[in-house]
């Protein structure tokens, strides 16, 4: 298995080691029997409540590292392992001091019955401590999270990111073209606007503006060249183009009749 693919392995051992330490915490550890008579002899059940209240703090911890697990950085999640190394540590060491001293463990169950304080009398009160398979259980919830904090900071920092629904969305380019449905809805605007445009009596298949026609080009276009009008047209042109005569000599006073004058 790549390291990529160990976040959901790792979380799922933190939640079974965390809630080992748990559950553990509210059974039975030990069966106390008291050497007084008037106990009667009948056993009495020692809760881990009772043996080793710590983890039930522990335990709660480890659930709320699994939270911060899912959704943690990889820096942060290199905290996280080394936390949740030192809490699998915890939990053995609680686990391990009840195992390791039964009579200790038991002593608060023996005040409670006989009302004897002090771990010398009460000590002298306990006939025998039978250790359930609770305690044991507890022993290995800390040890899966001391595996799995070690294995938080051996591939931490290669898991995949915890949700892509919480990121920044990402601006298209203008020149990347645009999805299928993004062509849709441009399809539907575009329809939009043809039918507003309807309503107001103009045309959308128009792109462009009518081109102005000149009328008399056209009418000279359209005419046969040979046509009297046609030819009438032409000598009016040459009319307007020819330069103007000059004026008469008679006003100007330079005709021959003034010269001999």
């Amino acid at each position: 298995m790549t390291a990529a693919r160990m976040k959901l392995p790792v979380i799922v051992i933190t939640i079974i080691g965390a809630g080992l330490a748990l559950l553990s915490w509210s059974q039975t550890w030990y069966e106390l029997r008291l050497a007084d008579a008037a106990a009667g002899g009948e056993a009495i059940a020692v809760p881990g409540s009772v043996a080793s209240p710590a983890l039930a703090a522990l335990g709660l911890a480890g659930l709320a590292l699994v939270a911060a697990l899912a959704i943690a950085g990889p820096g942060i999640r290199m905290v996280l392992g080394v936390l949740e190394i030192l809490l699998g540590g915890c939990v053995l060491l609680a686990a391990g001091v009840s195992l390791g001293d039964p009579v200790a463990a038991v002593a608060p169950a023996v005040t409670d019955a006989t009302g004897v304080t002090g771990s010398g009398p009460t000590a002298e009160l306990v006939a025998s401590a039978t250790a359930t398979a609770w305690p044991v259980a507890a022993i290995a919830g800390g040890v899966l999270l001391v595996l799995a904090g070690i294995a938080v900071l051996v591939t931490g920092t290669r898991w995949p990111a915890s949700s892509r629904r919480y990121r920044g969305a990402r601006l298209a380019d203008t020149g990347e073209p645009g999805s299928a449905g993004d062509r849709e809805r441009a399809a539907s605007d575009r329809a939009v606007d043809d039918w507003d445009e309807l309503s107001r009596g103009d045309d959308p298949t128009d792109d462009e503006p009518d081109a102005v026609v000149d009328e008399p080009a056209a009418t000279r276009a359209t005419d046969p060249p040979d046509t009297p009008a046609a030819s009438a047209r032409a000598d009016a042109d040459d009319a307007r183009a020819a330069p103007e005569a000059p004026a008469d000599d008679a006003a100007t006073g330079e005709g021959p009749t003034g010269a001999s004058r």
